[in-house]
């Protein structure tokens, strides 16, 4: 038998008896808190807690490297060789008047050069290069000056002169002008500048410009911007130039410093404002010219052979108050500079007798064909030749003026040209010649006869003031209508003095006709050809003889208020007639604009074509 040992129960202490309490203070049920689990959590977290502030941390830098970067200045330097575009020791940049150009000179022999091109465009237009005889020519009121290449001597008229360096240089085809020579007889002042790149800032216009002094080392920048690149820097104390701007900057000033850099400084470095007078040494030659006192009524003669000149006894007596007479004299007849010549002594003397100039007239029409302008007036041999030549005819006969109508001037030869009328107003005006130029209505075609030079160089500047629809026409029309030749007026007035301006007016009418096309020419025609069923043609009649024509066809004229002038047609053998006339009417309109203009006088094609009592209209307005 197994003995229990008898467990004895352990005593407990006896609890202190505690007191009761009430319903509310009695603790409510517990839930077991997971302590463990929290704890867990809790570390997990960290990492989160610790991605989320560094992702803070980067983006807080971030912002503020874009706030540095955004708001401070840019270190960036521009090359000067970017900024001026040159690509080569010899080559100059060309600052022109406060602005950087896209033209580029030369350095040569440490003298800045600038090509023949650049000069007639931007600097001198009165400088002439003739490539073929490599000469360069400038022309004063009274001197011709020629430069040769390579030499440093240049002759004003016949008396030579030497410089340091020489004025003209060629390289290949291109010819090459000294800045300092052009200095001599232009108004401009020059600065170059060799320490970076070579550059040089030209002033051609001169007067007061707005300066502002550097308060506080700065940059100039290439654009109005802190982050545009740089260009240059300042220091206290720099003359800064200060520059239009296209609009108004609040914080920026377009300056020009003074080595030549364009660009745009904040206003906080800039302190007080100033202003500099630019001037230039050089003086303007004074245009001499010979003026009328009285209002010119001139006419042309047509001369055509010696005979024709005994004529002017009889054209002369049907006028009234002519002032001066323009006989067709004078032809170029070869490509050297040589004239023919209808010259007669007994003309100009009766002409004299009677009052009245002789301007002899001088075209490049009637050897069209043969003869080229551009081969006589471009080489200086030939050009200066025709001058010679056509002065002493001048003097030979007594000529009180030349009149030139060259109307065959183009693109090639327009240059030549003018500098010939140059040429040619030193010797008229060295021998008391006249000269006077005739040109077309200015219109988009024949803007090549520089108007402007002309009115400067020569005593008077005639507006052929007709064909407005001529033989070749495409249509038919009015040979000068009224608007036609107040536009003519108007337009050359924008570059010639009144009173150096004289309007002419045809005497002469031109009968349009139009001959329905035969079926074999209308089949000849091309398929995309504008269908036109005549053939056009015209034919120039004086006034009495148009009036003749008229009355045989029984037309009825009708006052044509947009012309001027008054129309007629008719038809005669199955053919269209038409006709805008110059009459009493019409010729009286255009001699009214001589004193609505204020002009020098008026002038008329041809002698022998007007009406007698045509000269008791125009004595109304010419006197």
């Amino acid at each position: 038998m197994v003995l229990r040992r008898k467990r004895r129960r352990r005593r407990l202490p006896a609890r202190r008896p505690q007191p009761q309490r009430s319903q509310e203070q009695r603790p409510q049920s517990r839930r077991p808190q997971p302590r463990r689990r929290s704890s867990a959590a809790r570390r997990q977290l960290i990492p989160v807690f610790i991605a989320v502030l560094l992702i803070i941390i980067i983006m807080i830098a971030m912002f503020i490297s874009y706030l540095v970067k955004k708001y401070s200045p840019s270190e960036e330097r521009m090359e000067s060789k970017e900024y001026f575009n040159v690509s080569s020791e010899d080559e100059v940049a060309i600052i022109m008047q406060d602005e950087l150009t896209e033209l580029k000179a030369k350095m040569i022999d440490g003298e800045v050069y600038v090509d023949t091109d650049l000069l007639y465009d931007h600097l001198n237009s009165r400088f002439y290069w003739d490539a073929k005889e490599n000469l360069l020519l400038y022309t004063t009121p009274t001197e011709l000056i020629t430069a040769e290449v390579g030499s440093k001597d240049y002759t004003v008229a016949k008396t030579r002169f030497t410089e340091t360096y020489a004025p003209v240089r060629v390289d290949g085809d291109t010819a090459y002008v000294a800045l300092k020579y052009i200095q001599k007889y232009t108004a401009l002042e020059f600065e170059v500048m060799t320490d970076e790149v070579n550059r040089v800032h030209i002033i051609k216009e001169f007067g007061t410009v707005d300066t502002v002094t550097v308060k506080k080392d700065a940059r100039v920048r290439y654009e109005a911007d802190i982050k545009s690149m740089i260009l240059t820097d300042v220091v206290v104390n720099d003359v800064l130039y200060v520059l239009p701007q296209e609009e108004a900057l609040e914080e920026w000033t377009k300056v020009r410093t003074a080595n030549g850099y364009i660009g745009y400084i904040r206003n906080k470095y800039l302190g007080n404002k100033g202003q500099e007078t630019t001037t230039s040494n050089y003086e303007e030659p004074v245009y001499t010219n010979i003026s009328k006192d009285y209002t010119i009524n001139m006419a042309w003669h047509q001369v055509t052979n010696q005979d024709a000149n005994s004529k002017v006894l009889e054209s002369i007596a049907k006028t009234k108050g002519l002032t001066t007479i323009s006989p067709t004299w004078f032809f170029l007849n070869d490509n050297d500079g040589n004239v023919e010549s209808l010259a007669n002594q007994d003309y100009v003397n009766y002409c004299h007798q009677n009052g009245i100039e002789v301007w002899a007239l001088v075209n490049d029409i009637e050897y069209k064909d043969t003869i080229l302008d551009y081969e006589i007036l471009s080489r200086t041999s030939s050009r200066q030749r025709l001058v010679n030549n056509l002065i002493a005819k001048a003097i030979e006969f007594d000529l009180d003026g030349l009149n030139i109508d060259f109307e065959y001037i183009n693109e090639d030869s327009a240059k030549a040209f003018i500098e010939f009328i140059r040429e040619l107003s030193i010797m008229c005006r060295l021998n008391g010649v006249v000269l006077s130029v005739d040109n077309y209505v200015p219109a988009a075609h024949n803007m090549l006869y520089n108007r402007k030079e002309q009115g400067i160089v020569a005593d008077y500047v005639v507006i052929m003031g007709y064909d407005e629809h001529f033989s070749g026409s495409p249509e038919a029309g009015s040979v000068a209508s009224i608007g036609y030749v107040r536009s003519g007026i108007e337009n050359t007035l924008q570059e010639v003095p009144a009173e150096k301006v004289i309007n002419a007016v045809p005497f002469y009418t031109r009968l349009w006709e139009e001959r329905p096309k035969t079926d074999e020419e209308l089949a000849d025609e091309p398929e995309n050809s504008e269908y036109i069923p005549y053939v056009l043609s015209s034919s120039a009649y004086g006034m009495d003889a148009m009036d003749r024509i008229l009355s045989e066809n029984s037309a009825e004229r009708e006052w044509n208020e947009e012309a001027g002038q008054y129309y007629a047609e008719y038809t005669a053998e199955g053919n269209n007639y038409k006709v805008w006339l110059e009459e009493e009417e019409s010729i009286e309109l255009k001699a009214s604009l001589i004193k609505e203009y204020n002009l020098a006088g008026i002038s008329a094609w041809k002698l022998g074509f007007e009406r007698q009592d045509i000269w008791d209209i125009i004595l109304r307005y010419v006197n």
